[in-house]
This record gives C-alpha cells, sequence and structure tokens, in this order.
C-alpha cells in the first residue's frame, strides 16, 4: 500500500518564555539578595569572632553558586540554534538541575556529619547578635524562596532553587531555636538534633529533584506527562486511525518535545490534513508538550508491535 509522507515541525509554544522569564528573573534577584547576606554575615562573623556565622556564610555561598549556574543555564538556553547544536543549548538547564540536585545532597550530607559530630563534641550555640544575624538569615532565604514558588512546579531549575533557600532558611530556624531554647535549659544536644531533623525532611524533595534531573538528561518522558493520555488525545483527533513510533523527551527544564507517525484514513484532502494536525498541536499543548514533529501516513502504516517504538 502507498504511503504518504508529510513532515511538520510546530516551533510555537505559550508557557516556556513566560516561565523562563519570571524564573531569570528570580534567578537575578535572588542571586543579588543572597549575594549581599553571604558578605553581611561574613563581616559580623569577622567582628564577633565566630566560627558559627562564618561557617553558616560559607553554606550560603552554595546557594548563591547554584543561583548563578542555573541563571548561566537559562541564558545559553536563549542561545539561538547553531549548525553544531540545532536545539541551541537548553539542555543546558537540565544539566543545572541535576548538578543543583548533586550540591543538595552534598549540603545535606555535611548538615547530617556535622550533626553526628557535635553529638559527640557538643559545642555552645552563640546567642544575642550571632541569633539575630541568623534571624535576618530566614527573612532573606525565606523570601528569596518565595520568588520561585510559582514556577517550583513547572521547572527545575526554578525547584532546585526554592529547595537550595528552604534549606538555608530551616537551617538557620533550627539555629535561632536551638539558641534560645539551649540558652534557656543547657541541652546542648538540641543543635544537631534539628540538624539531623532538617536533613531528612529535605532528603525526600532533593531525591525526586535529583530522579527527575536524571531522568530528562537520559531524554526519558518528562515525570508531569503521562504517554497513554497523550496517545489517547491523538489517536481522538478526527482522521487518525492510529498512533506509533511516538517519542516523547525534554528539550530543556521547560519545553517538551514530541515525534510520532500519524496513520490516517484515506482519502483525506490536503485542507483536511492541515486541520487534522493543528488540532493534534493544540491537544499536545495542552499535555505540555510544546513542539512537535508529526509524520502521516496513509492506511495501516507499519505493524510496530508496540505502541512507542
Amino acid at each position: 500500500m502507498a504511503h504518504e509522507h508529510n513532515h511538520e515541525e510546530h516551533a510555537g509554544h505559550h508557557h516556556g518564555p513566560t516561565v523562563l522569564t519570571s524564573v531569570n528573573r528570580a534567578l537575578i534577584i535572588g542571586a543579588i539578595l543572597n549575594t549581599v547576606y553571604v558578605i553581611v554575615e561574613f563581616g559580623m562573623g569577622f567582628y564577633y569572632h565566630s566560627l558559627a556565622l562564618a561557617a553558616d556564610a560559607g553554606h550560603n555561598l552554595s546557594d548563591v553558586a547554584s543561583l548563578l549556574l542555573s541563571l548561566l543555564a537559562f541564558r545559553l538556553a536563549r542561545v539561538r540554534q547553531t549548525p553544531g547544536f540545532t536545539y541551541g543549548y537548553r539542555k543546558s538547564t537540565v544539566l543545572a538541575s541535576l548538578t543543583n540536585a548533586v550540591i543538595l545532597l552534598i549540603t545535606i550530607g555535611a548538615i547530617l556529619w556535622e550533626s553526628i559530630s557535635r553529638f559527640r563534641h557538643p559545642e555552645p550555640v552563640a546567642g544575642g547578635a550571632v541569633a539575630w544575624v541568623a534571624g535576618l538569615g530566614i527573612l532573606v532565604n525565606a523570601a528569596s524562596a518565595m520568588l520561585f514558588f510559582r514556577n517550583k512546579e513547572h521547572d527545575l531549575n526554578a525547584k532546585g532553587a526554592y529547595l537550595h533557600l528552604v534549606v538555608d532558611a530551616l537551617v538557620s530556624l533550627g539555629v535561632v531555636v536551638a539558641g534560645v531554647l539551649i540558652t534557656y535549659t543547657g541541652w546542648t544536644w538540641l543543635d544537631p538534633l534539628i540538624g539531623i531533623l532538617v536533613a531528612i525532611i529535605i532528603m525526600g524533595s532533593t531525591w525526586r529533584l535529583l530522579t527527575d534531573s536524571l531522568r530528562l538528561s537520559m531524554d526519558g518522558i518528562p515525570a508531569d506527562i503521562d504517554l497513554p493520555d497523550v496517545l489517547a488525545d491523538l489517536r481522538a483527533v478526527a482522521g487518525v486511525q492510529d498512533v506509533h513510533h511516538v517519542h516523547v523527551w525534554a528539550m530543556s527544564t521547560t519545553e517538551n518535545a514530541l515525534t510520532a507517525h500519524l496513520v490516517l484514513a484515506p482519502n483525506l484532502s490536503v485542507a483536511a490534513v492541515n486541520k487534522l494536525k493543528a488540532d493534534a498541536r493544540h491537544r499536545l499543548e495542552h499535555r505540555k508538550i510544546s513542539h512537535a514533529t508529526l509524520e502521516t501516513e496513509i492506511g495501516a502504516g507499519d505493524d510496530c508491535g508496540s505502541e512507542v517504538c
């Protein structure tokens, strides 16, 4: 049976650029806020001869590095395609989110290690001015985290930045609470205990970020896309008899792509095929797939033996 092949790619999308612009702005503001706070905290630590503040400032530097890394990735994502990189540098956002997840795991490991060490060798928690500076850290990190709250479920880099900042806000809160309690009770073991609890709470979300990043870096189907629903939507398009050779992957942390073969009913006009494709792309956009390359075939098509080949 004769086959008709027609390739067409849909490059337009609605939500990706908006998310990118919002996250990019949040990254810039967050990086500035945290850089200023790190400088202040280092200065206060030096002025009050506080190793605790100096160490916490070093910990907050990981936030600044993470935010700058994500910002660089978003800048690269906007670079136009080249003969050597036909997708541009969109994938750099996935690599940045994977790096952020690894940094978070290392940070959690450091918190656990320090907490266990302090169980064996208790140290007094600095009070007074040190507690006030830690309290300021709560405000800075919480405010920065809120910048990413809206987009944390739409972009992995926003999620990574959000988790980084929440970790530091919780750590600062733990330091303040433990400091106040220890001042009145003398229970020095509260400090490492709160550190361990914070690390355990954050571990779940960090592990999810890591697995999602690994999935996207290996061109796996993004976690928020349900392939059976995508196939059902495409098969529901008027004039489509079957769908096969379906591939879905992430071009970046905000943009997903799909290629598929659509087996069409015979005797469709060119206008009908174009309308059919427009309908298919519209359905895919509602499934968070903004880039679709659709190939059409007349008749039963090849026997794939599987929905996804």
